[in-house]
């Protein structure tokens, strides 16, 4: 049975700081550049299987995954202590309570599921991370919640996916950011323990990377370089090229990726091959933007990420499906508008359509796949629950092999500042 609750933080960052405070240093900084948040997460989740493609677990037919959790996520941020070197701490207490969810629709990922099928009635963790900084240089070194191209932490549900691990970050030179780090443990939305990093369910051992981002150009563009190992299972290297520019009244942007996988060390996932060719176009004027993209995957391998990360790095990744499969290739056509054009600032709405193609799958050449997905939103610009938001998000995805699904979010968020 998984654990349902896990708050103890991690020793690795405990004795850091604790080693830390005891040279002297003056800790000024640390208490007067501090900032602690409350965020008060309500999330309803509902997805209806269509199509006869309801999928069977624990001998049951599932019709519809069906959750509603309120969640807290106190997130703490020290500053840094004075002196050559500073020290700080940051602090991310997570917890989750089951509103609503029986067995037969608990497969939400919103909760833990226990052996029994039931979802936990409560979940959630303590991630810790002391830090140093020397001049434009940080390290960090616990668990907290990582967002870089090559390892991207999902926060898609009640609580945010964290990974434990030590991470420096170099600004020394003007326009240029340098990433190299390690982690060792992961702690997947719906999880309160920490295991090893893996992939295709195929644990590996440590997870190294580096990188770097380059901007300039008035920072208007950007390109980044990076390359990670899942040690015995997979590498992977990332190029990335950004550009935004004006003209007229218009706003023009692109997105360029190259990805490349293949196995490492003993191979545990077997022998892997995976390229990725995706690019994005936007163009925003006034209150609308618009964006169209393609993405192209080649290899016998579906793109390769730490099981329970975002695809965020892929252009295509949505709400609900990230078009990644071996050989897919897929296209996206989306709007965005903004309602302050029409006197009603804070309210928002997305839509996009994609459309995917020529997945090689065991038993087909070609299967096909779509997906549409609308967000409205609006958040409170002023009075007692200034920042408070409210988005609503609907979809659709059909598929020739898996499952076809209807879905709806509701997600209110409440930002409290408390320091």
């Amino acid at each position: 049975m998984k654990k349902a609750l896990y708050l103890a933080p991690s020793a690795i960052a405990v004795a850091v700081m604790a080693s830390s405070l005891s040279v002297g240093v003056q800790a000024a900084g640390f208490v007067e550049d501090a900032k602690v948040t409350l965020g008060l997460r309500n999330y309803y989740f509902n997805r209806n299987y269509l199509n006869g493609t309801d999928p069977v677990i624990r001998g049951e037919r599932q019709g519809q995954a069906e959750g509603w959790t309120q969640n807290f996520i106190l997130d703490a941020r020290s500053g840094f202590t004075e002196g050559t070197v500073g020290f700080g701490l940051d602090v991310l207490g997570l917890y989750s309570i089951k509103l609503d969810g029986n067995r037969g629709a608990a497969n939400t990922q919103l909760m833990p599921i226990h052996d029994d099928g039931q979802a936990a009635d409560q979940f959630g963790r303590t991630a810790v991370a002391a830090k140093a900084k020397l001049s434009k240089t940080e390290l960090k070194v616990g668990e907290w919640f990582a967002v870089l191209p090559i390892l991207r932490a999902d926060d898609g549900r009640s609580l945010p996916q964290t990974f434990q691990g030590a991470q420096l970050t170099s600004n020394e030179i003007d326009g240029l950011t340098l990433y190299g780090g390690q982690f060792w443990k992961n702690s997947q939305r719906n999880d309160a323990s920490r295991e090893d990093m893996s992939f295709g369910g195929v644990k590996g051992d440590d997870f190294n990377f580096g990188g770097g981002e380059y901007r300039f150009n008035g920072n208007n563009t950007m390109v980044g370089v990076w390359h990670a190992r899942l040690e015995d299972v997979y590498q992977q290297s990332y190029v990335q090229l950004t550009h935004s520019q004006p003209v007229g009244d218009w706003v023009l942007g692109a997105n360029l990726g190259y990805v490349t996988g293949k196995e490492e060390g003993a191979a545990k996932a077997g022998n892997l091959d995976n390229k990725v060719y995706q690019g994005a176009l936007t163009a925003k004027t006034g209150n609308n933007s618009f964006m169209v993209a393609y993405q192209k995957l080649s290899g016998d391998t579906k793109f390769m990420r730490i099981d329970g990360t975002s695809g965020g790095t892929l252009v295509n990744d949505g709400f609900t499906n990230s078009y990644d499969n071996p050989e897919e290739r897929s296209w996206q056509i989306r709007h965005d508008y903004n309602f302050a054009g029409l006197g009603i600032p804070g309210l928002t709405l997305m839509n996009r359509y994609v459309s995917g193609d020529n997945i090689k799958t065991a038993n087909r050449d070609n299967a096909e796949e779509w997906g549409r997905e609308s967000e409205l939103a609006y958040t409170i610009q002023e009075g007692t629950l200034k920042n408070l938001s409210i988005r609503w998000r609907n979809s659709d995805v059909r598929r020739d092999v898996g499952q076809d699904l209807h879905e709806n979010r509701l997600i209110i968020n409440y930002p409290l500042s408390i320091l």
